[in-house]
């Protein structure tokens, strides 16, 4: 059964005042662009991610090669003969 008293109490805390700016008039959708212009922007994006992408790699790979080489200097007791990686790194050292 159905109270009628608490769904006219939920409505009264329901009901509240809000300041807003009631828009009335509807923009027109933006004209459709051509295909060229989609193309043109499309090869853009492709352009600019290709050298972000560039970038990155070489900045990595710069990184890298400095790490690898301060190790060099540091370890001088063995030399590693060979690297394989699978999910761990596996060295095998010279003697």
């Amino acid at each position: 059964m159905l109270d009628t008293g608490t769904a006219s109490s939920e409505q009264g805390e329901l009901d509240e005042e809000v300041d807003a700016v009631v828009v009335n008039e509807a923009r027109p959708l933006p004209a459709r662009r051509s295909a060229a212009e989609l193309v043109a922007t499309q090869a853009a994006v492709v352009g600019g991610s290709f050298v972000a992408g560039a970038v990155v790699c070489a900045v990595v790979s710069r990184r890298r090669s400095g790490k690898a080489a301060r190790r060099r200097k540091r370890s001088g007791q063995s030399t590693i003969a060979a690297s394989r990686s699978f999910l761990v790194d596996v060295h095998m050292l010279q003697r």
